[in-house]
């Protein structure tokens, strides 16, 4: 490993190793899988910057026997993962269709009026945002990335830089007033205090309004070997009845939840100050969940004899490829994707390039294992063999945009729940 440990320890100042559970402070903590140290997922690099010392982290993840939260071992400073972020979800139609169907939902069942106040945390470029905006929702976007804030407020998307405590919550009632719709999508899970995010929403939501939450569901990470979801920024891996249970604690209440198909398996979830009754769905998931043995502590050592197959099988594969003299890329320079290159020790050696569509990542390299980025346009220029599709979270969008590539003879690598040819 060109970057070792030994090399970056001082990078320790800036990792707090898990003592208790984040949701009920239990100490009976499971480590069931190590994906080995990993550099932030989302630091590219500059040619410039390549042969520099890079940060690794630990990569641990551990399961509480007491209440069932999956959860990282090792919590990363939030400034480290989220001053500069990449992920921009405006660049995916897939996503921009979802937020839509999402406003739209959220509009109707808290049937919030023009003018009424939508706060969404962790709001990125304000993608969600906007189609409140169009329902003449006021809005408020609150983000820690700094180059992400910066783009939302030039387009006239109001979001505060910095990260959502109990505090900030309070400040924003007392300047705006109490929210209507409070959404939080794919960012609960970042947290490293889970009780202090919850007790900020309690504080900001109206009492007749709604928090929705959207976040990888842990049945289908467990289900599709989703390991590449597994990352430095994600601290928890959630499930209902662990949420349920932290909620609860807060005078907080789920009640409804749905799967929803965005990001390889993902739940929605409807939270009220109001104790409601649960809707059938939300107590159907439960009994699910049960069924599936998510508070067993079985289920994750079986889990992780599935992330070995796998990695043994990728790295199989690409190999008897490349002694064919096939050349072959990767697709997609996405957080997951670097979290499988460095598992899987897949480097330039194996992946002549990366194409991706998102121009400020293009001429960079990966962390950690250094595969150059292209526009996708290389793609049918080289047309290259093979392309093992790292965001395989959009696999059905890339292989339908990329007709031409599959017709002229190229072939499409997957990987997840098992690896095959497509």
């Amino acid at each position: 490993m060109k970057n070792s440990l030994s090399k970056n320890s001082h990078r320790i100042k800036e990792v707090n190793k898990l003592k208790d559970c984040r949701v009920c402070g239990g100490t009976s903590l499971l480590t069931f899988l190590q994906l080995g140290p990993t550099p932030a997922p989302n630091g590219f690099l500059d040619k410039m910057q390549l042969n520099n010392s890079e940060k690794f982290y630990p990569l641990d993840v551990c399961f509480c026997e007491s209440c069932g939260m999956v959860q990282l071992a090792h919590v990363v400073s939030p400034k480290v993962m989220f001053s500069n972020y990449v992920y921009i979800p405006s660049t995916s139609v897939t996503m921009q269709g979802h937020f839509n169907k999402l406003s739209i939902d959220a509009i109707k069942r808290t049937n919030a009026e023009r003018g009424n106040l939508v706060v969404d945390i962790g709001s990125n470029d304000g993608t969600l945002l906007k189609f409140f905006k169009e329902s003449e929702m006021q809005i408020l976007g609150v983000d820690p990335a700094v180059n992400l804030a910066d783009k939302a407020n030039k387009e006239e998307i109001e979001t505060i830089c910095d990260l959502f405590t109990r505090d900030l919550a309070k400040r924003i009632r007392k300047e705006k007033g109490e929210a209507k719709i409070i959404t939080a999508t794919n960012v609960f899970a970042h947290a490293p205090d889970l009780h202090d995010f919850v007790e900020g929403v309690k504080a900001l939501l109206s009492d007749d309004g709604l928090f929705i939450i959207e976040f990888p569901y842990l049945i289908d990470l467990l289900e599709k070997v989703e390991f590449d979801t597994i990352y430095q920024e994600h601290l928890s891996y959630i499930a209902l009845t662990p949420l349920n249970k932290l909620l609860e604690k807060h005078g907080m209440y789920l009640i409804d939840a749905k799967r929803i198909p965005v990001h390889g398996g993902s739940i929605r979830v409807y939270v009220s100050k109001v104790n409601k009754a649960s809707s059938q769905k939300f107590k159907s998931l439960i009994k699910l969940e049960k069924k599936k043995g998510i508070l067993n502590r079985e289920t994750y050592l079986k889990f992780r004899k599935r992330v070995d197959n796998i990695r043994h099988d990728l790295v199989q594969l690409l190999w008897s490829l490349r002694l064919k003299d096939k050349k072959i890329v990767g697709y997609g320079a996405s957080a997951k994707g670097n979290v499988t290159l460095n598992y899987c020790r897949i480097g330039p050696e194996t992946l002549d390039y990366i194409v991706d569509s998102i121009s400020y990542k293009q001429g960079k390299f990966t962390p950690g294992m250094h595969i150059q980025i292209h526009p996708e346009k290389k793609l049918l220029e080289d047309q290259p063999d093979y392309t093992l599709i790292l965001a395989w979270n959009f696999a059905d969008e890339i292989i339908n945009k990329q007709e031409e590539y599959r017709k002229k003879g190229g072939k499409f690598i997957l990987m997840l729940p098992e690896v095959r040819i497509v």
